[in-house]
């Protein structure tokens, strides 16, 4: 939990900071974004290794190792002299962040029976949620006090506690495990269609100056995406398992985590950079926005949890889609006589939606999978959720960037409205699969 939460905190602390990073480098939105951006995608492009590293390193090595990384790269963005330095920095906390974080949800699973795993990942997520509430506060007062940089390093103390944790709890690899070969191609190939992917929307944010370039990029990046598919399904050591795919309700489950992620990931980066930019609020007043969600959300997730244990996952899912769909519609219709109030409680709204939905789309997902496929299982729901994300926030991005400017040519209001109508039909969108997975709880 606490290797999970240094990484939510890394990914959300950062966001109060964006507008003092811009200026302090000089740089505009399209190119800050890559601090969230960047990150997402390394996270995606490493999640899926994380079953191989179990299975060889065991859960302790793997925690530790990541968790050192982790600190020293924070240092390193502390320190940055310029902002590739940055964002180098970013993508290596991305990197183990994207094998920190399936490995909560794989503990639960293999540790409870199927009948406690909501309620522990109720109880789990309380620890989760205390990072993404707490941080934007930090974060925002760090900023204001202090200087962005220290916002870097509030996740150290985190992580080296964690550290000392897993190295003084934890086991080793199980010596008895079968060793195979780490799939070094679909890493690869995964990464250069992140990276292709994510340049050819980073391009469309400057304009459509360069739209056969975008064009070939985004060929490119289908062609690779195709051959991720297929060099998977013909390695004898995937990092994605197709036949798990083929099970319909873990497969519809992934498609609403995949579109999960693209609202979940783009309300999280959108909320501080909106009442920020748009309406004029300080780093520390963006923080507090935000903190009355967290512990909102905190309340209601395990509750949640053990909803998730007693009734089907299909209307908890939906119920929280359809509420966090309101939410986003009530950013969407805000303008800038919007009070602190208000804004506070579409924010509580849409976490309580994220509550009711989280814990029953993993138990839904996860729980017809024997414990051998767990560990692949969870690292495929994340890593479908981070890719919606880091799609996502780019998506964002371009709508800001492209959208209505006001005088001193700083995104408007319209442009933000934008953003917001994007989340909600992301939200809507995922009703489709969660409709798919039926009435009973897979497994029951």
């Amino acid at each position: 939990m606490l290797g999970t939460m240094s990484t939510v905190l890394s990914a959300t602390i950062i966001n109060v900071a964006l507008p003092h990073i811009m200026t302090d480098f000089g740089v505009g939105q399209g190119q800050a974004h890559w601090l969230a951006t960047g990150f997402l995608a390394a996270v995606t492009a490493t999640m899926l290794a994380s079953g191989w590293l179990l299975d060889h390193w065991g859960v302790r090595r793997t925690l530790a190792a990541a968790m050192l990384v982790f600190c020293a790269a924070s240092v390193l963005g502390a320190l940055a002299p310029d902002l590739p330095t940055l964002i180098i920095a970013r993508i290596v906390q991305g990197v183990c962040a994207g094998l920190l974080q399936p490995l909560g949800m794989y503990m639960v699973f293999r540790i409870f029976p199927r009948e406690e795993r909501g309620r522990a990942l109720g109880v789990y997520g309380v620890g989760i949620i205390l990072a993404p509430a707490l941080g934007p506060v930090l974060g925002g007062f760090v900023v204001d006090q202090l200087d962005w940089r220290f916002v870097l390093l509030a996740p150290a103390p985190v992580t080296l506690l964690g550290l000392a944790m897993s190295l003084r709890y934890l086991p080793d690899a199980d010596p008895d495990q079968p060793r195979y070969r780490f799939d070094a191609a679909g890493l690869i190939l995964l990464s250069l269609f992140l990276m292709t992917a994510l340049d050819a929307l980073n391009r469309l944010q400057h304009g459509f100056d360069h739209l056969l370039t975008v064009g070939l990029e985004t060929a490119a990046a289908a062609g690779l995406f195709c051959a991720f598919l297929y060099q998977q399904g013909h390695s004898r050591t995937p990092m994605l398992n197709i036949e798990m795919l083929r099970e319909p309700v873990f497969r519809q489950a992934c498609w609403g985590a995949l579109i999960l992620g693209i609202s979940l990931y783009g309300s999280t980066y959108l909320i501080p950079l909106f009442v920020q930019t748009a309406l004029g609020y300080s780093a520390t007043e963006a923080g507090l926005l935000l903190l009355p969600a967290g512990i909102v959300m905190g309340i209601c997730f395990p509750i949640a949890g053990r909803m998730a244990d007693r009734f089907p996952g299909r209307p908890l899912i939906m119920s929280g889609l359809i509420i966090f769909a309101l939410a986003g519609t009530m950013f969407a219709l805000s303008e800038l006589e919007a009070g602190f109030l208000a804004l506070a409680c579409y924010t509580v709204l849409g976490r309580i939606g994220l509550s009711l939905l989280m814990p029953a789309l993993s138990t839904t997902a996860l729980n017809p999978l024997p414990n051998h496929l767990l560990g692949q299982g969870s690292s495929t729901i994340s890593f479908a959720r981070q890719f919606g994300g880091a799609m996502g926030v780019n998506l964002l991005a371009i709508l800001i960037e492209q959208g209505p400017t006001d005088a001193q040519g700083h995104p408007a209001l319209g442009a933000y409205h934008a953003a917001w109508w994007l989340i909600v039909i992301g939200a809507l969108a995922a009703l489709a699969p969660a409709w798919k997975l039926g009435r009973r709880p897979a497994g029951r």
